[in-house]
């Protein structure tokens, strides 16, 4: 299994944008209308109700909508609401040692479904480099006032009405300059199924929020994220995701005082942490490490550093190829 990453800088969405977005479109477009279409809002219904939650967004999503002409599908799928469920794994961790502050985090997810497009821009004028994923939503990033922030699953099935969490991230990231005021976005935004975010500052600040459709907000100071909140882990559920076995691992090296940044980044590439390649295309697809305050952000594979930053942002592409599980 291998797959082809792409850093592309475009301050504002335009014709290499359009041809990035039809390339993906097939595959997105089955995993958009796999439930049907009666599941998923119309076209009017998301502009309300960016209008409603995201206001700031609205002219980027209408400018979108424009690019992809009146394919109906397509700009309900840009809303992102509502959309169809996202299981994924993923782990994260704040560094507050010599070096940071930093985020590390591990992306776990099907190799065909994720865009892999590390992405330099400036849509409101404040510049974004994030790994963006269908089409205009941040699987992490951090803006140049210094603010990063990471998803991962919640864990919980349960489902509900709102926003995908990349779009949310992508708000945030656009809008926000603090941790604080990150959290106050969290907060009062609908999500559709459970998710945990954690945000990170160059002043060292951070909190993970645990968020989803059957739960109240809860801000925490954890430092390690996995892929449950604070809920008992069914036997069946740590067998399949190892949440609570990379936790532990994750957890422990922060509790160790001969760790190091460069130590603690090194196990991200190493089990239970690090998965290689499944049949089935899961994998750990990369991992992060962002530090705000230099504005670095570094892209990381086995055998593979990709550096990029607001000072130097690398346009080209990596091809990486994944061990086998």
């Amino acid at each position: 299994m291998e797959k082809t990453f792409l850093a592309v800088d475009e301050a504002l969405p335009g014709e290499a944008w359009r041809r990035r977005f039809l390339s993906n479109w097939p595959e997105m477009r089955e995993w958009y209308v796999k439930e049907g279409l009666a599941a998923r809002p119309t076209v009017a219904g998301a502009r309300a109700a960016l209008e409603q939650h995201m206001p700031e967004l609205l002219p980027i999503y209408e400018q979108l909508c424009g690019l992809v002409g009146g394919d109906d599908v397509a700009q309900r799928c840009l809303s992102c609401l509502d959309p169809p469920p996202v299981i994924t794994g993923c782990s994260q961790a704040v560094w507050l040692g010599e070096g940071g502050p930093a985020l590390l985090r591990n992306y776990d997810f099907e190799l065909h479904l994720t865009s892999g497009c590390i992405e330099a821009a400036c849509w409101r004028g404040r510049r974004v480099i994030s790994m963006s994923q269908r089409a205009w939503g941040a699987l992490d990033g951090m803006n140049e006032d210094g603010l990063v922030a990471s998803l991962t699953f919640g864990g919980s099935f349960a489902r509900g009405r709102g926003f995908s969490m990349i779009l949310i991230l992508r708000y945030v990231l656009e809008t926000c300059r603090t941790v604080a005021e990150a959290v106050a976005v969290f907060i009062r935004i609908p999500v559709p199924m459970s998710q945990n975010v954690t945000v990170l500052d160059r002043s060292g600040a951070f909190a993970t929020v645990f968020l989803g459709p059957d739960r109240a907000p809860s801000v925490t100071d954890a430092r390690v994220c996995t892929n449950h909140q604070d809920r008992p882990v069914a036997p069946q559920q740590e067998a399949g995701s190892r949440t609570r076995a990379r936790h532990a691992r994750l957890a422990g090296c922060l509790d160790q005082r001969s760790i190091d940044l460069a130590k603690l980044t090194s196990v991200m590439l190493e089990p239970p942490l690090h998965r290689g390649c499944h049949p089935d295309g899961f994998a750990t697809v990369y991992t992060a490490l962002y530090r705000p305050r230099e504005g670095k952000v570094d892209y990381i594979w086995p055998g593979k550093v990709w550096r990029q930053s607001f000072e130097r942002f690398e346009s080209g592409s990596y091809r990486h190829v994944y061990s086998v599980a």
